[in-house]
């Protein structure tokens, strides 16, 4: 065979390509997130869904006008933009201000992602960064509504802060905690509580999504969830330690934190043992920050802790490369020395 003939074409990595861009993987994102959203509009009325709505289109036109500033190419095609203002609403009250939840979409599209060259170049999680950020506004974001609690679209609204099952954790109150919310409750979403995060069930459904289309991988999630099930069960504060694991699953953020925060492709390891350890450390921050720290979330800060340690975790545990050997102790010293 003469390859002459072929027609071969030589060019760099990688050889192998697929049409599933960064739209395509952004628009599964936004599908798994729907059924949670819809859940947030039951529970919270619909300003969960206006809520969801500015904030997407607010990171839309931040990040729009800051590429058209420096005349840079519009990127608003790959979805990234919309994914995260449905995140930040979804860690957020719905009861949060417009105007705070703008700040904090300013915060995330300019200063986390696009000063640092945009997509695929920010070390942080934009949604979480941005949540951390708009910590400053303390009572606004930690104001909760009871389950079916129909919020007003515009205006403020007038009610006393209700307990969520994660400030009862806190106060190691578990018995308070089972009278006021059954697990079937917790598990369905009937609390109060961040308006995207309360929906257990929901949000495991639409990471089983995402792991069936290859979108994300198991290893975060599931390392994620069972060592904070572990230590939960192993270190309970509590007489059923059964009971006080499955509340600190099914409470907080953990399920959104472990299927839609942890598995951002920018901000976590490429290896799977590396996904491994990265889920494994995001369960020990978490659990260690509800039982020691003055806050009774730890999934925000445990998350953005390890996105921190990434480019450590990616420089140790490197995948063996095809057809290399590796060299032997006793060769490796030999060169050591010379």
């Amino acid at each position: 065979m003469n390859y002459k003939e072929l027609n071969l074409i030589g060019s760099s990595s990688p050889h192998i390509r697929t049409k599933d861009g960064a739209g395509h993987i952004m628009g599964e994102v936004l599908i798994a997130m729907a059924l949670p959203l819809a859940f947030a509009v039951y529970n919270f009325g619909p300003r969960a869904l206006a809520t969801a709505a500015v904030s997407a289109a607010g990171c839309c036109a931040f990040e729009w006008l800051y590429r058209a500033a420096l005349r840079k190419d519009n990127t608003l095609g790959d979805l990234s933009a919309a994914v995260t203002g449905v995140l930040i609403a979804f860690v957020c009250p719905v009861t949060i201000p417009y105007w705070i939840l703008l700040i904090g979409d300013f915060f995330a599209i300019v200063f986390v992602k696009q000063l640092f060259g945009g997509i695929g170049k920010n070390f942080l999680n934009p949604a979480l960064a941005a949540r951390a950020f708009m910590l400053s506004w303390a009572g606004e974001m930690t104001t909760w509504v009871g389950p079916r609690t129909a919020a007003p679209i515009v205006g403020a609204f007038d009610a006393a802060t209700y307990p969520t099952p994660m400030a009862l954790l806190h106060e190691n109150n578990l018995e308070g905690l089972s009278q006021m919310y059954d697990l079937p409750e917790m598990l369905v979403g009937l609390t109060g509580g961040s308006m995207g995060e309360v929906s257990a069930l929901l949000l495991v459904l639409g990471g089983l999504f995402l792991i069936f289309r290859k979108v994300i991988t198991w290893y975060i999630p599931v390392s994620y969830i069972g060592t904070v099930a572990a230590l939960t069960f192993l270190f309970p504060r509590g007489n059923d330690p059964v009971q006080w694991m499955l509340y600190n699953l099914l409470g907080g953020g953990l399920m959104l934190g472990a299927f839609f925060m942890a598995t951002d492709y920018v901000t976590s390891p490429v290896s799977h043992k590396g996904q491994v350890i990265f889920g494994v450390g995001c369960g020990l921050i978490t659990v260690f920050i509800r039982y020691f720290g003055s806050y009774s979330e730890g999934v925000c800060y445990a998350i953005l802790v390890m996105n921190l340690t990434v480019w450590l975790i990616d420089k140790n545990i490197r995948p063996n490369r095809f057809g290399v050997v590796k060299a032997a102790k006793s060769e490796k010293k030999e060169a050591a020395g010379k």
